[in-house]
């Protein structure tokens, strides 16, 4: 083990943990611009194009989380969830995504967790298009209502 002073150690220990605060605040920013400029502006886009199929949808964002739901056919039931959200204490933007959706308008919601969009880099998230962010919610919604609808009972 080196010689070292353990005022060295002390000053590199709090440097350390400034250093990850610092990355956690940028991390938290670096989510409220993807949701300003690429994800609120997907959801109302997909939201109003909805509407041509009767279809609610409506979006609600929080500090670490932006939410997206659509309701079953002309209905007020909730069919379909698209929750991104950047986990706790995360010191670079590498996002959460959990599906939600009911098989029909009396079943109980079904949850499921994953990384968001597996083959994107963090590091590229915010170079997102905002047609990319919708394809990816049709392609869950999709894949959710076909396992959903086909699945053995």
């Amino acid at each position: 083990m080196e010689n070292r002073d353990w005022r060295d150690d002390t000053k590199d220990l709090f440097e350390d943990l400034s250093i990850i605060e610092v990355s956690k605040k940028e991390s938290l920013d670096n989510f409220d611009q993807f949701c300003e400029f690429i994800a609120e502006p997907a959801f109302e886009n997909l939201e109003e194009e909805l509407k041509k199929y009767k279809i609610k949808a409506r979006f609600k964002r929080k500090r670490d989380s932006i939410h997206f739901w659509m309701n079953f056919y002309r209905s007020n039931v909730d069919d379909f969830h698209y929750i991104i959200s950047l986990p706790k204490n995360s010191i670079e933007l590498k996002l959460k995504l959990t599906i939600r959706g009911r098989p029909n308008k009396k079943s109980p919601l079904i949850e499921k967790e994953m990384q968001f969009m597996k083959d994107i880099d963090s590091s590229e998230v915010l170079k997102l298009k905002l047609e990319d962010l919708i394809k990816d919610i049709l392609d869950q919604y999709r894949k959710f209502k076909y396992e959903a609808l086909s699945k053995p009972e």
